[in-house]
Order: C-alpha cells, then structure tokens, then sequence
C-alpha cells in the first residue's frame, strides 16, 4: 500500500496520473489508489486535499473519483470522458456502495469503446470477485464476443491466470482455436480448467469427422491425467477400443479407469491383461495398481504379495496400494516396508497400515520416531502412533 499512499500524495500535489503512478498501473494498483485515497493511513491527512490550481484537473478528479463522499465520486464522473487515462477508476465506481455512484458509472462504461474495457480486462476479473463486480465483467465478455478476434488472442497469453481463463473460455465459444492448438494448450498447461476447457473442446471439434488430426495423440502424451484420461476416453467414440490398451498402466489412477471402460466396451475383460501383465519378468508400476482396482481378492492378492518384495520401489509402492485396493493388506506382511530404502514405498506402506495402527507393539514404533531416523520412516512412524492414540516423541 506504501506506493498507492505516495501516488495518492503525488496526485494532491498536481502531477498527472501516470506520472503520480510512476507508471506502476496494475489491477492491485488501481484498487490500492482507491482505498488510499479513501481510508489515508494514521498519519496522512484526513482525506487528500485536491489541487488548488484546477479542481477540474486529471489528478484532481482522481481524488475525487475515490473520495469518501459519494456525493463527491458521483460528480467526479461526468469528468471522466475528459481524461482516458481515468478509466481504471471508473471500472473500480460501478462496484460502488452507493447506488447512484455505482449506476452512473456503469452507464458511462456502458458507453466505454470496446478497446478500452478490453485493456482494463485484468482489473474487471479482479473486481468481478465482488459482491457487485459482475457488470465490467459482462460488458467485457460482450466487448470480446462482438469484436474481432484479434482482441481476443492477446489476452490468451495474458500473466493474470483469470484473464487467460476468460479469454480462453471466449475463444472457445467463437471457435476462434484450432483443434490442434486446443490440444497443444491442454497437452502443455498447468492449468486444471484450461486442461479441462481445451480437451473437452478438442474432442468435441474432431468428434465425428474420422479423422483427429493429430488430436488425440497429443491428448494421449499430455503430462496431466485429466487431460490423457480426456483422450482415452475419446478413443471410445472413434471406436479405437484396441488403443486403449497401451493406457491399462498409466501412472494416473484416473486414466487407467478410463482406459478399462474403453477396453470393456470394445469387447475385452481388462483383468486378465492384468494378470499377464504382473506375472511376466517386467512389471509396470501401473499394472500393479491397476490389479488391486479391477482384481479379484481372493485369486490376485498372492500376485501382488509377491510384487511387494519387486527390485523397481515404484513396483513396490503401487503393488502395496493394490493391496490397499483389494482390502488384503496384514500388517506383518507390510511392516517391513516401513524401513524400505523408498521414501515413496514407505509413504504408501504407512497408509495402508494406518487401520492396523493399534496392533503394533508400541515400542517398535518410537523406535522408528527419533531424530536419527529417515524423515519418511519418522514421519511414518509418528501416522500410526497418532492413529493408535500414543504420544509422538517429537
């Protein structure tokens, strides 16, 4: 807030905006300038003085665009159309308390030329976080619905995460992004909404053509689940059930759900590919989870009992959430894995026995809780103490 009080103080003073700004115009920055104009710090003035040599001014109409009378905001408005550079401000008066503040301006932002609420686009989704903040926001979504495309593309790469969503969601709506950059954005995003927005609108543009482009082989190699889960499952619709085969062992969960349905539909049981898949030489993490989602407790358990003595840790770690999975899990098979050389196997070895917490001596447990134990052991150690109902030594 210190630069939005020495802005405020600049302004009184009679320097242009930008210049009282120092060029700092950010969406925090405009919302800052307005509560400090409004509610001054302990030892500023009470209220920032306008200058004495034009109240008519653009610093002056500034401060009283965020003066605490809103009899005083309410005039300052008709001021605005004079100064372009004052826009920011009338975007943050139609979330106004006072009604007649707040409806003047969302009159004149009505007015306001489409560039103009497109520049402010990271102000308004800031301020559209509020309680009366929706208005910018639908004059916005209008401005880039209704303007050309260019406008649009811009903000797609914008640094603020709610302007890249929003604008990604209007592009999408205009068809204003081909299928393969929709997959490219899902397969490379961080983003859990892009990833979801793109994918589903990837699929949907290559749905029923016969062909995909492309499409669903980056969708397939994206480095989110949700976003190869949304390509597993679109393998359904092209009837390209034999593919999902390759996706039985996927490091997500989610996919590997997705990938038996699709293997189901075209005719296939996936357990039995299971079961070949742990009983050959190399076993891929993803089979051993898989087993314990889809297998049989009683013939598959003693399968992955086996894989928990595996070389690979990662083997390891998911034949012990198979065990989890299939209900089989005896606390002197598992006990010894929470002294594996696998931080990961001892992680999963600790929630899997975190039911069976009571039936462990006591004193094997606080022998795993000291400083001189690994991190994973201790931590381990201190989950089933807790879940038993004994004190933690540390």
């Amino acid at each position: 807030m210190d630069h939005a009080w020495t802005a405020a103080q600049r302004l009184a003073g009679g320097l242009p905006l930008r210049e009282a700004l120092n060029d700092r115009d950010s969406a925090e920055c405009w919302v800052a300038l307005d509560l400090a104009v409004r509610y001054p710090p302990w030892y500023a003035p009470d209220g920032w003085d306008a200058p004495q040599t034009d109240r008519n001014a653009e610093p002056a109409t500034a401060l009283a665009l965020c003066h605490r009378s809103g009899r005083i905001r309410e005039a300052a408005l008709d001021r605005v159309s004079r100064y372009p550079d004052l826009l920011p401000l009338l975007v943050v008066r139609c979330t106004d308390w006072a009604a007649p503040v707040r409806e003047r301006a969302r009159a004149l932002l009505a007015e306001a030329p489409h560039a103009g609420l497109v520049a402010q686009a990271e102000l308004i989704l800031l301020l559209d976080r509020r309680e009366r903040g929706g208005f910018a926001a639908e004059q916005l979504g209008r401005a880039l619905r209704e303007g050309p495309a260019e406008a649009v593309h811009p903000l797609l790469e914008s640094a603020d995460r709610a302007t890249r969503r929003f604008a990604h969601r209007v592009a999408v709506e205009r068809g204003l992004l081909p299928p393969l950059r929709l997959a490219r954005i899902a397969a490379r995003s961080g983003d859990a909404v892009l990833q979801d927005l793109c994918a589903e609108a990837a699929v949907a543009a290559v749905r029923g053509t016969g062909r995909d482009e492309g499409v669903l082989g980056i969708l397939l190699t994206g480095r989110s689940g949700r976003v190869r889960a949304a390509g597993v499952t679109a393998l359904r619709r092209a009837g390209r059930y034999e593919e999902a085969r390759a996706h039985l062992t996927d490091r997500s969960g989610v996919v590997r759900a997705c990938a038996r349905y699709v293997v189901r539909q075209g005719g296939t049981d996936p357990l039995p590919l299971y079961r070949a898949l742990c009983a050959g030489e190399s076993v891929a993490p993803g089979a051993a989870a898989g087993l314990g989602e889809c297998g049989d407790r009683h013939q598959d358990a003693d399968t992955l009992w086996a894989l928990v003595r595996h070389p690979d840790p990662a083997v390891r770690a998911q034949a012990v959430n198979g065990l989890r999975a299939l209900d089989a899990v005896r606390r002197e098979g598992l006990a010894p894995l929470l002294d594996d050389p696998s931080s990961a196997v001892v992680r999963a070895a600790t929630r899997a026995l975190l039911p069976h917490a009571a039936e462990f001596p006591v004193d094997w447990l606080r022998e795993r809780d000291t400083p001189a134990s690994r991190r994973a052991v201790r931590v381990g150690a201190q989950r089933l103490l807790r879940a038993a109902g004994w004190p933690c030594v540390g």
